[in-house]
C-alpha cells in the first residue's frame, strides 16, 4: 500500500469558483477517488489562499476585515466544492497558526543557511492609499506609441513592455491620485543559488511533465533571478520575523505563504485526527529523510508552474525539507471554443451551473476530455449535453434500465445462478486493469473510451439476444433470465469503473443492486442467485433549455454584479462626473464622431497567419508572420498570449491594420495591428474571416 498526499492549487480567497477552477479540482477528485478504490492510502488537502493586497482591498471595499471577507469566501468556495462532489480529507486556510509557523520556519530556515538578502527597490507609491502599486494598480501614457489608459508592465495597444515606473502620466487605480516614487528594503531568496539542484530536480523521471521540464529549461537558459519575497505595510499577511526594529512592517509576499499552505492544510488534518485510527504522521510526509517512503503530488495549472517547480522545491530544499514526488500541471479551460466570456454567457459559476445541471454531467465530461498533456480542454456545450445523454444515459443507465425490468416482474429481482456469459464477463474484468494504469497515469480520456467499450459490448449483447422477444417465446424463461443477469453483472462493473467520476450515480446504484461494496477489487465477483430492487431512474437526459437557462442566468449574474459595482462607486465617483459633464458640454457641438474620412484613413486587409509563436522573455506577447497579399510576410507582435496558445491561430485568416507604421519594440519591429474584441483584461477573441476571405483583399 502506498502512502499518497495529495493537494490542489489553492484557490483566492476573493472571487467565486467557476467551470475554469472546477478543471483542476475535478480531476484531482477523480485521480484521488480512483488511487484510494485501488488499495492505497490517499490523503487530500486544500486550503484558500487567504493574504495579499487584493484581498486587503476587497474587504475595504466590502466594508468588512480581512479576517471577515476571507471567513465568508472560504464558506462559499467550501459550498461550491461540495456541490461537485469534491472530497477534501481537510480543507483549511493559508491565514492560520500552522501556516504561520511554517512559513517562518522556513524563512529562519533559509535565512540561516544565508539564502536571503536583503536590496532596496523603487516602486510607485500612492500617496492617498499609503501604499506601494503593484503593476496592475497603475495606469498611465505607454512610453512607446503614446496610447492612454495602459497598465503599468504592458501596452495592450502596441504590445511593448516595460516598468510602471516608465508610464507618463501614471495614476493610481486604487485612488486615481498620482504615484510618486518610493524606496524601500526588500528581502529576497537567492535562487539562482539552487540552479544545479533545480536543472537536476525537473529533469527526474516522471516529476514533471515533459513540456513543463522543457518550459522551465527557457527560464534556465534565460537565467534565474533572485525572488522578492517581502512587501511593505499596508499588506494583509504575515509579518517577517527577526527584522531590525526600525523596519517592522515588513510582510511575506503571498507567493511565499501561499504552497507552505499545503503544509498547514495537513498539518491541521493530522492534529484533527491525533488519537484516532485515522492518525496520520506529519514527518513521514514532510521530513526530508522519509522522501522516499510516501509520496506528495501538487495538481496546478500550467499558469503557476514558475512557482511549484522553481520556487516550491528550492525553499523546501533550502529548508531541509521533502521536495514534491510529482507536479501535474494541465490547461486552461475553453467554453465553445473560445476563452470564457461574460458578455456571452460561458463565464459559468459553480453555483449558477449546480442550480440547472447535475454536477456529475460536469465530472464526465471533463473526464472525458482531460490527459496527461498540458492542454486546453473545451466545453463545447452542444457536445456536453449529446456525450452526456448518449453515453451515460443511452449506453449506461440503460443496460440497467432495459433488464431489471424482466427480472423484477418476472423472476422477482433474483439473478441466475450461474453465469450465461463467463467470456464476456472476463473480457470486461481484464479490461479493469487497462482502466485502473490509465486512471493512475491521469489518461482519463482513455479510461472513459475504455468503458464506454464495455457498455458497448453489453448493449450489442442484450441487442442480440433481444430478452424483449425472447420473452413472448414459450419455454425461455431461463434464456431470459441469463441474458438479464449477464446485463446487470456488466452494469455492475460498469460502476466499479466509474466510481471515480461518478460517486453519487454509484453510491445511487449500490440501492438498486442492493450491494454495499462496489469495490475497485469487487470487478471480479459476479453476481449469482443475488436479489436486486426494483430499478429507478438513477440519471437524467439533459434537456438543452436547462443549459440555456444556465447560459441566461450567467448573463444576468454579470449584469447585477456590475449594477451592484457601479452603483458602489456613484458617491465617489460625483466629483469626476462634474468634470466629465462640463467636458462634455465644452465638446457638444464636437461630439465625440468621427468623420468617414477618418476612418477612410484606415487600412484593413484579409491576412492569413502562416506562422505563430511565444516570444522568449515576453509574458504576453506572440508573434504573427502573415501574409497579406504582398510581396513579403509581415511581423506583428500581439499583447494576446494569456488568451491564446500558437497553434490556435496558426492557419487563421484574421484581420490586420496595415497602414500603422512600424513600431520598434524590445523585441523587433511590428508591422501591423490584428484585431480583436472584447476586454483586454479578462479575454479577448481574435477576430477571424471565414476560408472564403481572399487573402489581400480590403475590408470596406
Amino acid at each position: 500500500m502506498r502512502e499518497i498526499l495529495v493537494t490542489s492549487a489553492l484557490p483566492y480567497a476573493n472571487g467565486d469558483i467557476h467551470l475554469g477552477h472546477l478543471v483542476e479540482y475535478i480531476q484531482t477528485d477523480i485521480w484521488v477517488r480512483a488511487m484510494k478504490a485501488q488499495g492505497h492510502q490517499v490523503t487530500y488537502v486544500c486550503a484558500d489562499d487567504a493574504h495579499g493586497t487584493a484581498i486587503m482591498l476587497k474587504a475595504e471595499d466590502n466594508g468588512v476585515t480581512p479576517e471577515a471577507q476571507i471567513a465568508n469566501v472560504k464558506a462559499a468556495h467550501e459550498a461550491d466544492f461540495a456541490k461537485f462532489l469534491i472530497d477534501f480529507d481537510n480543507y483549511h486556510s493559508t491565514h492560520s497558526e500552522e501556516n504561520k509557523h511554517f512559513s517562518e520556519l522556513i524563512y529562519r530556515r533559509l535565512n540561516s543557511a544565508g539564502h536571503i538578502s536583503t536590496k532596496d527597490v523603487e516602486q510607485l507609491f500612492d500617496p492617498e492609499k499609503k501604499l506601494f502599486l503593484a503593476d496592475r494598480f497603475v495606469k498611465g501614457t505607454c512610453p512607446e506609441c503614446g496610447a492612454e489608459d495602459q497598465y503599468g508592465d504592458n501596452c495592450e495597444v502596441c504590445g511593448t513592455t516595460y516598468n510602471a515606473t516608465e508610464l507618463k502620466d501614471p495614476r493610481s487605480t486604487l485612488s486615481g491620485a498620482t504615484p510618486v516614487l518610493k524606496t524601500s528594503k526588500h528581502y529576497f531568496f537567492d535562487l539562482p543559488e539552487f540552479e544545479q539542484f533545480l536543472q537536476d530536480w525537473t529533469r527526474s523521471t516522471d516529476r514533471l511533465q515533459p513540456s513543463i521540464a522543457n518550459k522551465l529549461q527557457e527560464w534556465f537558459d534565460s537565467g534565474l533571478a533572485s525572488w522578492d519575497i517581502s512587501r511593505d505595510a499596508p499588506y494583509f499577511g504575515f509579518q517577517i520575523p527577526d527584522t531590525p526594529s526600525d523596519e517592522p512592517d515588513k510582510y511575506f509576499y503571498v507567493w511565499l505563504d501561499a504552497p507552505v499552505g499545503y503544509m498547514a492544510s495537513f498539518k491541521n488534518l493530522c492534529d484533527k485526527r491525533a488519537g484516532t485510527d485515522k492518525a496520520l504522521d506529519f514527518d513521514r510526509y514532510w521530513a526530508q529523510e522519509n522522501e522516499n517512503k510516501t509520496e506528495v503530488y501538487h495538481f496546478i495549472g500550467k499558469d503557476i508552474v514558475y512557482f511549484h517547480a522553481l520556487f516550491w522545491p528550492a525553499m523546501l530544499a533550502g529548508s531541509e525539507l521533502r521536495t514534491p514526488t510529482g507536479v501535474f500541471a494541465h490547461g486552461f479551460l475553453m467554453v465553445n471554443g473560445e476563452k470564457m466570456s461574460k458578455s456571452r454567457g460561458t463565464f459559468i459559476k459553480a453555483d449558477t451551473y449546480a442550480q440547472h445541471l447535475q454536477p456529475e454531467y460536469l465530472r464526465y465530461y471533463f473526464a472525458s476530455k482531460l490527459s496527461d498533456k498540458v492542454e486546453d480542454i473545451n466545453l463545447d456545450l452542444e457536445d456536453f449535453m449529446q456525450k452526456v445523454n448518449s453515453d451515460l444515459v443511452g449506453k449506461v443507465v440503460n443496460i440497467a434500465s432495459r433488464s431489471a425490468g424482466f427480472l423484477v416482474k418476472k423472476y422477482d429481482g433474483k439473478l441466475s445462478e450461474t453465469c450465461a456469459e463467463p467470456a464476456l464477463l472476463e473480457d470486461i474484468t481484464k479490461t479493469g486493469d487497462d482502466i485502473a494504469a490509465a486512471y493512475e497515469n491521469r489518461e482519463f480520456s482513455r479510461a472513459m473510451r475504455l468503458i464506454m467499450q464495455c457498455a458497448d459490448k453489453a448493449n450489442e449483447y442484450i441487442d442480440t439476444k433481444k430478452p424483449w422477444s425472447l420473452a413472448k417465446e414459450e419455454g425461455t424463461e431461463q434464456e431470459v433470465q441469463d441474458v438479464c443477469s449477464v446485463a446487470i453483472n456488466i452494469f455492475r462493473q460498469l460502476m466499479v469503473y466509474l466510481a471515480p467520476v461518478l460517486p453519487e450515480l454509484t453510491e445511487n446504484s449500490k440501492g438498486f443492486l442492493n450491494l454495499d461494496d462496489l469495490s475497485f477489487a469487487s470487478r471480479s465477483e459476479w453476481l449469482l442467485g443475488h436479489q436486486i430492487n426494483k430499478f429507478k431512474p438513477l440519471m437524467q437526459r439533459i434537456e438543452k433549455t436547462s443549459i440555456d437557462a444556465m447560459v441566461d442566468d450567467s448573463k444576468a449574474s454579470l449584469a447585477a454584479a456590475e449594477t451592484t459595482k457601479d452603483d458602489s462607486k456613484k458617491g465617489d465617483d460625483k466629483a469626476k462626473d462634474k468634470k466629465a459633464d462640463a467636458k462634455s458640454a465644452d465638446n457638444a457641438d464636437a461630439g465625440d464622431y468621427i468623420g468617414i474620412e477618418d476612418f477612410a484613413k484606415v487600412e484593413m486587409k484579409v491576412a492569413k497567419v502562416l506562422a505563430c509563436n511565444h516570444v522568449e522573455g515576453a509574458d504576453k506577447l506572440l508573434q504573427f508572420t502573415l501574409d497579406v497579399g504582398e510581396d513579403k510576410t509581415r511581423n506583428v507582435f500581439s499583447g494576446i498570449r494569456k488568451f491564446y496558445e500558437p497553434e490556435q491561430l496558426q492557419g487563421k485568416k484574421v484581420i490586420c491594420v496595415t497602414n500603422l507604421a512600424p513600431r520598434k519594440m524590445k523585441f523587433g519591429i511590428s508591422e501591423g495591428m490584428i484585431l480583436s474584441s472584447g476586454d483586454p483584461k479578462t479575454g479577448l477573441t481574435v477576430i477571424t474571416l471565414p476560408d472564403a476571405a481572399a487573402v489581400g483583399d480590403t475590408l470596406a
